[in-house]
């Protein structure tokens, strides 16, 4: 049964926008499919990425320009400036990886909700009550929120030296088991082709 590595980051307003699309495509090939959220800036830092607002004006201007044509084209909400962005990305990460190790909801929909928190409902995911709200809305006991810290911290710092060595270097980012790489939300049309032959 082929795989798919996902790479991705619960601040990142383009997994926002990949929303459930890998899962999507995933399903539709009969793979299996693997969430590794990881530090997005801990992985800038690894690879040579320049994070957001340490980039030139220019760049800084056009990505939110960028943010607000993404969003028109798939025809969902976003805020180009969420209230709470940056804000610390390990909770919801570790509750992904708290909630795929437990099973018994929609991981897909899990990250969905989470980003879709941050970039479209001005929810700040490090708290609590909004974690545990996006667990719940996918399937999963809110309880996870609170549970496993110390393996999810693992798991996250494990993520990055996964990512590092797979050749990842930004979110999202899909590695399949035959070795091939896509980065981007704009890209999930061209791994769907390639699970296609």
């Amino acid at each position: 049964m082929p795989h798919i590595d996902y790479y991705l980051a619960t601040i990142s307003p383009n997994c926002y926008f990949a929303g459930t699309r890998p899962a999507e495509v995933a399903a539709k090939h009969g793979c299996t499919i693997s969430y590794k959220p990881l530090d997005i800036m801990g992985l800038f830092a690894r690879t040579g990425g320049t994070p957001p607002g340490q980039r030139h004006m220019s760049r800084q201007e056009y990505r939110l320009i960028e943010i607000e044509r993404t969003a028109e084209l798939l025809g969902i909400g976003v805020n180009n400036k969420p209230a709470f962005w940056p804000t610390n990305p390990a909770p919801s990460s570790y509750a992904v990886i708290a909630a795929q190790a437990a099973g018994g909801g929609d991981v897909g929909k899990l990250v969905a909700e989470i980003t879709a928190a941050c970039w479209r409902d001005e929810k700040n995911i490090a708290e609590d009550d909004v974690i545990k709200g996006c667990l719940e809305a996918a399937g999963f006991d809110p309880s996870l929120a609170d549970s496993g810290l110390l393996s999810g911290a693992e798991a996250y710092e494990a993520n990055l030296e996964d990512a590092v060595n797979a050749g990842v270097f930004g979110a999202p980012f899909f590695v399949t088991d035959d070795g091939a790489r896509f980065w981007g939300q704009d890209r999930i049309d061209a791994l769907d082709r390639h699970l296609a032959g």
